[in-house]
């Protein structure tokens, strides 16, 4: 029994090898692509006429109309997805994100009604998607750090 359960194990080591090792060659690159569609899909939606929360931070960008502001947002995160997608324009789709950045903590100190329920701990769904970008940003900049790793 303890032959048995020893190559058992010997077996699960190898498989958790070879996982890493496929994880460590694509991982870096999957997400970074991932993070691109992604950008791209939320951005396109905004001159297609779709709401989002990004119209929050059209009101809290005072450089236009709101729906100026939108458009202009939107085509922005297509911008930063493309980027994310064309790898040496990876620190560009960085610093496009780094400028959003802003207007995103912005919208939660000029909007808390709207982007808490109850502020700090109980987001709205507005908040929740101005949350998702910080976030977004954070593995954003885990992809640029990681830039001279990934392979290819």
């Amino acid at each position: 029994m303890p032959e048995r359960s020893s190559t058992l194990r010997r077996r699960l080591i190898s498989l958790d090898s070879r996982m890493i090792h496929w994880l460590d060659l694509y991982g870096h690159r999957l997400h970074r692509v991932s993070l691109g569609v992604l950008f791209i899909w939320l951005g396109l939606l905004k001159p297609m006429g779709h709401t989002t929360a990004t119209s929050l931070l059209a009101h809290t960008v005072y450089w236009g109309s709101p729906d100026t502001m939108v458009l202009i947002l939107g085509w922005w995160e297509v911008a930063i997805g493309l980027s994310m997608l064309y790898r040496p324009l990876v620190r560009l789709a960085l610093f496009l994100l780094l400028l959003r950045i802003p207007g995103t903590i912005l919208a939660f100190l000029l909007l808390p009604d709207i982007t808490f329920v109850s502020f700090p701990f109980v987001p709205t769904p507005e908040g929740q998607y101005l949350i998702k970008d910080l976030v977004l940003f954070f593995a954003a900049m885990a992809i640029g750090g990681s830039m001279r790793h990934e392979h290819g």
